[in-house]
């Protein structure tokens, strides 16, 4: 350390003691206190506290004191430090302080003068503290400073003090290798071995080691292999040169036991504390130039980098560069310098200095992070002059170097970028207008980046998507609209922008034109919407506007429509409809409209033109015309028409008035109202030109028929509508044409329900008005997107009062005309059910009921809504399960509407015969249902004795569009006294129907077949439990050798698996029966279990043909029992469960496992059936292959076998063959292909069910009891006595003969099954050749 020039010389002294009292020194006179720097002589620097060793004030505490002393002479030095040296510790107090103790006394700094600067040096023990050290600097050392430790510029004071401060202790980590043999008990320290080497090698070590500067201690750490590599730890308190390393390794080698064998070149040094070793920067990003610096105050280069994760020495190369100097010929400094740097750096590395055995390592980990950006979403800006920003801020905040904007894209708009050092984070500011994006550029996306430069070179970027949208400019074609009421016409609105928020038209009053008017597209250039009205009203008058939005920005266009009134044809009334004139007679003729207007009015008779007299009464005006008969020939028929012509000189013609010119002879009704008739003639009249009472706001509407009956006029048909219901009529016309409808729409159904309540009267006596009210709500029913609860209940409350009872007379007239009143009121419903939104709502009216619930997002509840009448003593229940209605999107309505006057008034089904005889349900949902849907419904049950029940729906597509019941995706799912449950698959209107008789035209095929399943499923169920006990009996018998056993094995289990499959087939019969309720959970229980167990039959069967293939074909192979058996139980019940457990998981969450009317697989809705179908065709085939290579080779002769005798013999093994393999491998299955085709013959039924109801009986007689071993077992064990005689012929024939030889019988019986010729003898049938195996086997399956 430098100081300011100075004569004296000067050093500093540490002195502990120890003291219960306050401390006084006295030093000889040649020691007096003096500070560096020009500070005034003083007594003592302050006492620092060392440490506490009691809490009590009595206790002794141990006190460090810092003394400089400086003086002239630099002579005194030594003799200090020698007195010092000589002085014995500790040093007891004076008689004053008898308690305080001198416990050392050391020096630490020595300043001397050199040149203009004083230079201070450490002493032995001690050192400047490493974090003060500046190694670049060029200081110049001195003698007195310690080995290795040559730092003497500071970087300021210690933060102890102005003096070199006591060395930390220096760990020398050493190994050395011991050329003897490795053991493993080296590894283990409690071991003797380990005890006895870590006891003679760290005695060594002492005596060896000792001799260091500042020895403390030496420890053994362990033993690792390669011979034997001791390593261990020598304690120190400074660091040693390599010669005298080198002698004390010389005095280890010379104080171990020759035993150990040491090789003395192997002595190795690691310093771990030496090395300084830092990282610039201190965060790293990404692309930074990093710097891992290391120094070491030793002289040497020889300097290695390692990657601790790779395990690579790190070498020079175009990313990384390594520079290795010498600083002030004291300090090693290397330097490893990654460009670019990326996460693959990541990790521990490791600095390393080598100088002869020693090595001085340090490691650091070092930690790459990516440079992460927040920046802004992509935004869209209006070209509007207003400013947006961007924002982009690093996820780690530094002192970024430099943040860049950049943009790319087709067109340029610039901004201004501000800097926030403090935050990290930089806004780019845009103000973009029309001239920068004009409208050919809407909606091009321009990327504006910010990067982040760090001041090490690492760069982070962000993208910003800006999207610009320009003003959009309207243009509205055609020029000029001008039309009458009745023409059509559009007005077309074009954008040069096609993205938009919402594209609408408003009237000039600010409301919304209804949807329906208007058509709005999308082009990649513009957007176009299309405001067309094909029926032009005296409404439509007035401006348009075109509103294109986006986002905040609108912009408006208008267009003015002229329409010039013109009454439409079916607006004008012409009177008379119908009429006869006597010739040469005349009669008054008129045409009428509601509102007076302008027009110009002519009556057309023919090709003749007539003016007509106008008439105002009222609110309607009149057109008349004095027709007389002379103007055209008599007899005739003559069509008359009035034109209306306005001022834009459009012309309309009314309805035609029909007049019959007849001969006055041949009239006998006459009146001076309705004219004159032939008798039986028809005319129609309409009923506001009659004497009935008509209000001042409307006339009375419909049209009266009358009959010439005699000499006078009687009403045929009265279909008049009252004044109120007539003029609300005409609304709902002109309503369902105007630009407002659904504004208008709530009041005009409060009128309804009103003028309903007022008119009932009417409506029970005149079906004209009920036919009003019902098309009013037909028209009502197109026009809305949705109904909230109070406008249902004006529907309701209207359809309430024409569905009482009272109004059925009317209903039944309206039926017997042929209307189609009753199916256009349940439309009509269905449609504002369809749009109504309104949260759980319940209506109650007396002749109906509305129940509705809105689907919530998540796991929606069950839907279940009970109605009940009690005035007509009915009542249904709705339900459609939870998982049904998670497929329908969230907040979508279920509602139900129930009606229990409706069974009545609709009619019976298309066929005449059924009628309807419960409440009629409708439920609809508000959103369109894209995959099945099941609803379940019960109905009370009115007839529980008589008829059978029809689940149906009110099909509105038949006869003819007029409507019907229909049974389709329908059917009856329980039936008891009180009640009846369907289950349907769509959603509309439900009833049930009740039909007197059952006529099923396959009825007699169906009920023969049933009783010969039952029958024959009894004698199979018997059959197979006696083919299993006989199995059981004669199992240790038969099963003698390997293929007997595989054999017998697998009939056991077709034997047990068809068991259980028919004992499940009638318990799903009886679940089934509607004697008993239909149990769902046991139905599909029934249907798992017979699916599974019917597939485990045929896999065991295919087991059985695949045995009987392999003996055929595979003579000369062995494998083993245990593998056959393994085999043989995955094919028969592995494949069967898999296809089982598949097939439900797949289709029961739906609901669709199972067949509507009984307990099996699917077909209708998920083809589930083919689970079953196709495993068991695919068997059924290969079984009849392998029953055809047996069938060959039988067939194939044998040598020496006489012709008669060969085909007599064959003829019989093919027959018995057949006999047995055809109920073992399943063939009976193979005539259910017959039975798929719909119209196939009755026969084939009775065959297939025939041969498979019985097959159990088959299995018994030809797989069990035909068998000649069985046979053999049964008489062996229930006829001892007898079998013992036939057993002792048996054996003395086989002695001469044996029953395995080519000569016997069997054996050629035998041989010919395989095709195999030649003579050998076999001597024993329990031999253990592969190849006789195979043949017994073989055998005994045929037996």
């Amino acid at each position: 350390m430098e100081s300011p020039r100075r004569t004296t010389l000067c050093f500093v002294i540490i002195a502990i003691y120890s003291s219960q009292a306050t401390l006084s020194l006295n030093l000889e006179s040649i020691v007096y206190h003096s500070l560096l720097h020009e500070h005034e002589l003083m007594e003592e620097d302050p006492v620092r506290p060392k440490r506490a060793v009691a809490v009590s004030s009595h206790a002794a505490q141990e006190f460090t004191v810092d003394v400089e002393i400086s003086f002239e002479n630099a002579s005194f030095l030594e003799p200090i430090k020698a007195y010092l040296n000589n002085l014995s510790f500790p040093i007891q107090g004076n008689d004053t302080d008898l308690a305080t103790d001198i416990l050392s006394i050391e020096v630490s700094t020595v300043c001397r003068p050199n040149g203009n600067e004083i230079w201070c040096s450490c002493e032995t023990g001690y050192e400047w503290p490493q974090e003060s050290c500046l190694h670049n600097l060029t200081c110049q050392g001195h003698d007195g400073s310690s080995a290795g430790h040559h730092c003497h510029c500071l970087k300021g004071l210690p933060p102890k003090g102005p003096f070199c401060q006591l060395q930390g202790d220096v760990i020398l980590r050493m190994s050395v290798r011991l050329n003897v043999g490795f053991q493993e008990d080296l590894r283990n320290s409690s071991s003797a071995l380990y005890k006895s080497y870590t006891t003679d090698l760290e005695t060594a070590f002492w005596k060896g080691y000792s001799i260091l500067p500042g020895f403390k201690l030496v420890t053994v750490t362990g033993f690792r292999p390669g011979s034997v590599v001791v390593t261990y730890e020598i304690t120190t308190t400074t660091t040693t040169s390599p010669a005298l390393m080198h002698k004390a390794n010389e005095k280890v080698t010379q104080n171990l036991n020759q035993t150990y064998k040491v090789d003395s070149s192997s002595f190795q040094v690691t310093y771990s504390n030496e090395t300084k070793f830092s990282i610039t920067p201190e965060i790293i990003f990404e692309g930074d130039t990093v710097t891992l610096t290391c120094e070491n105050e030793v002289f040497s280069t020889n300097v290695s980098w390692m990657h601790v994760e790779t395990g690579l020495d790190i070498q020079n190369s175009t990313e990384v560069s390594i520079y290795t100097s010498m600083l002030n010929n004291m300090t090693s400094v290397s330097r490893l310098i990654i460009h670019n740097i990326t996460r693959v750096y990541m990790g521990e590395y490791i600095c390393k200095l080598t100088l002869d055995i020693f090595e001085y390592a340090s490691r650091r980990k070092l930690e790459v992070i990516p440079i992460q950006i927040l920046a802004s979403e992509a935004v869209e800006v209006m070209c509007d002059n207003n400013p947006v920003s961007l924002n982009c801020c690093s996820e780690v905040n530094v002192n970024w170097s430099q943040i860049e904007w950049k943009q790319e894209g087709s067109i340029s708009i610039p901004g201004n970028a501000e800097i926030d050092t403090d935050s990290g984070c930089s806004r780019y500011t845009l103000m973009a207008n029309e001239t920068q994006c004009p409208s050919g550029s809407s909606g091009t996306t321009v990327v504006y980046t910010c990067e982040f430069i760090s001041a090490h070179g690492a760069r982070g970027r962000k993208d910003i998507e800006v999207t610009f949208i320009s003003v959009a400019k309207l243009n509205i074609t055609p020029d000029l609209i001008s039309v009458s009421e009745g023409q059509s016409f559009f007005i077309k609105c074009i954008s040069d922008m096609s993205n938009y928020d919402e594209m609408y038209w408003n009237t000039s009053a600010g409301a919304k034109i209804y949807k329906r008017f208007y058509t709005t597209r999308r082009y990649s250039d513009r957007a176009e919407s299309v405001l067309t009205v094909k029926t032009s009203t005296r409404e439509w008058n007035g401006t348009y506007h075109c509103v294109f939005r986006y986002k905040t920005l609108y912009r408006v266009m208008a267009k003015d429509v002229i329409v010039y009134p013109l009454p439409l044809e079916s607006n004008i009334m012409v009177d008379p409809v119908e009429a006869a004139i006597p010739c040469r007679s005349s009669r008054h003729i008129r045409c009428c409209v509601e509102e007076d207007s302008d027009y110009k009015v002519i009556f057309q008779v023919g090709s003749s033109s007539f003016p007509a007299v106008k008439e105002v009464d009222e609110k309607q005006v009149c057109y008349k015309h004095h027709f007389t008969a002379d103007s055209v020939s008599c007899p005739e028929n003559v069509d008359v028409f009035c034109h209306f012509t306005n001022a834009a000189n459009n012309s309309v013609q009314s309805p035609s008035m029909k007049l019959n010119l007849v001969p006055g002879e041949s009239i006998t009704c006459q009146d001076p109202i309705l004219g004159v008739g032939e008798p039986g003639k028809v005319i129609q009249k309409l009923c506001q030109f009659l004497n009935i009472t008509r209000s001042r706001e409307s006339p009375v509407g419909g049209i009266i028929t009358y009959r010439c009956v005699g000499s006078q006029w009687q009403i045929e048909k009265n279909d008049c509508i009252s004044a109120p219901i007539n003029a609300l009529l005409q609304l709902a016309k002109a309503l369902v044409k105007s630009p407002t409808q659904d504004e208008k729409l709530p009041s005009y159904l409060g009128n309804l329900s009103i003028s309903t309540k007022q008119a009932k009267l009417e409506v029970d006596s005149f079906s004209g008005t009920l036919g009003a009210i019902i098309n009013i709500l037909d028209l009502f029913s197109t026009v809305p997107t949705q109904v909230n609860s109070e406008m249902m209940t004006h529907v309701l409350s209207t359809v309430d009062i024409i569905l009482g009872k009272s109004a059925l007379n009317t209903w039944k007239m309206s039926q017997q005309q042929k209307t189609n009143y009753s199916s256009q009121l349940l439309d009509s419903v269905e449609r504002f059910s369809r749009v109504l939104r309104a949260e759980d709502s319940t209506i109650s009216q007396p002749n109906v009921q509305m129940k509705s619930m809105v689907i919530k997002p998540g796991h929606p509840q069950s839907y279940r809504q009970s109605f009940v009448f009690l005035d007509s003593d009915l009542w249904g229940n709705v339900t459609i399960s939870g998982c049904q209605l998670e497929h329908l999107q969230p907040d979508s309505f279920v509602v139900t509407v129930a009606f229990p006057t409706l069974k009545t008034i609709l009619d019976r089904d298309v066929l005449g015969e059924n009628f309807a005889n419960s409440l009629v349900m409708t439920t609809t949902v508000s959103r369109r249902i894209t995959t099945p849907f099941r609803i379940l419904m019960t109905f009370k049950n009115s007839h529980p004795s008589g008829g059978i029940p029809q689940c149906v729906f009110w099909n509105f597509n038949l006869a003819n569009h007029t409507g019907g019941w229909d049974n389709s995706g329908c059917y009856v799912k329980e039936v008891t006294e009180d009640s009846v449950s369907c289950s349907c698959e769509h959603l509309t209107s439900f009833s049930i129907l009740m039909s007197p008789d059952s006529p099923d035209p396959d009825s007699l095929l169906k009920i023969l077949l049933d009783i010969i399943s039952y029958i024959g499923l009894c004698f199979s169920i018997l059959s197979l439990a006696a083919c299993l006990v006989v199995e059981a009996v004669v199992w240790k018998s038969v099963t003698k050798n390997r293929t007997s056993s595989m054999r017998h094995t697998c009939i056991v289990n077709i034997t047990a698996s068809l068991l259980v499959a028919d004992v499940w087939f009638i318990v799903a019969a009886a679940i089934h029966d509607h004697r008993f309720p239909l149990n769902e959970t046991a139905c599909v229980a029934a249907t798992f279990f017979i699916h599974f167990f019917y597939l485990s039959v045929f896999f065991w069967m295919l087991t059985l043909g695949l045995m009987l293939f392999y003996r055929l074909v595979f003579i000369l192979h062995d494998t083993s029992k245990s593998i056959q058996k393994t085999i043989a139980f995955s094919l028969g019940y592995g494949c069967p469960l898999v296809i089982s457990v598949i097939t439900v998981g797949a289709t029961q969450p739906r609901e669709v496992y199972m067949r509507k009317n009984a307990c099996w697989l699917n077909w209708e809705d998920t083809k589930a059936l083919l689970a079953f179908v196709i495993p068991a065709l695919i068997i059924v085939v290969v079984n009849m292959t392998i029953t055809v290579v047996v069938i060959t080779k039988i067939l194939r002769p044998s040598i020496g076998d006489k012709p008669s005798k060969q085909e007599k013999s064959s003829l019989f093994q093919v027959t018995k063959s057949i006999g047995v393999l055809t109920p073992l491998l399943g063939l009976t299955w193979g005539f259910g292909l017959a039975t798929v085709f719909q119209g196939s013959n009755a026969v084939f039924h009775i065959v297939f069910t025939l041969l498979n109801a019985f097959q159990g009986l088959f299995i018994l007689l030809f797989g069990c009891l035909w068998d000649q071993k069985v046979q053999e077992a049964l008489l062996n064990k229930y006829s001892r006595s007898k079998w013992s005689s036939q057993h002792s012929k048996s054996t003395s024939i086989g002695s001469s003969t044996p029953v395995f030889s080519m000569s016997s019988p069997i054996s050629r019986r035998f041989n010919n099954l395989f095709g195999k010729t030649g003579t050998y003898n076999v001597s024993t049938p329990e031999t253990t050749s592969s190849s006789l195996e195979n043949t017994s086997s073989a055998y005994s399956l045929l037996n």
